[in-house]
């Protein structure tokens, strides 16, 4: 299993690109990630690599999953806006739960720019 944090000059936005072997087969492997992540408001399964540009401004992690099944290398893309999903956006969410607010109190934003 291998993490990379990407740096590239932008002024908001992590993304990382994990990648792990693995004998569980695309769809399979996709099944998995889409049930974790069912209910978790601001989790969006993507169908094609997302961009830290999707997420600018809001409380969204996207994922991205594909593998290649020659070499058995599944690769998982996520990004965030380090801004809002940072820390102060999940010290919020966790607050939330924790005083048992809806857990999306206060971070459901429209994304600053189309």
């Amino acid at each position: 299993f291998q993490f990379t944090p990407h740096l590239v000059p932008m002024s908001r936005g992590i993304l990382s690109t994990v990648y792990f072997k693995t004998s569980t087969g695309i769809d399979k492997l996709k099944e998995i990630y889409q049930e974790f992540y069912r209910e978790e408001p601001f989790v969006r399964m993507r169908e094609t690599a997302p961009s830290t540009s999707d997420v600018r401004g809001t409380n969204y992690c996207d994922i991205f999953v594909t593998k290649n099944e020659n070499t058995g290398l599944a690769t998982i893309i996520s990004v965030i806006d380090n801004i809002g999903k940072g820390a102060s956006g999940q010290a919020v969410q966790n607050m939330n739960i924790i005083c048992g607010f809806e857990e999306t109190s206060g971070l459901e934003l429209p994304p600053l720019w189309p």
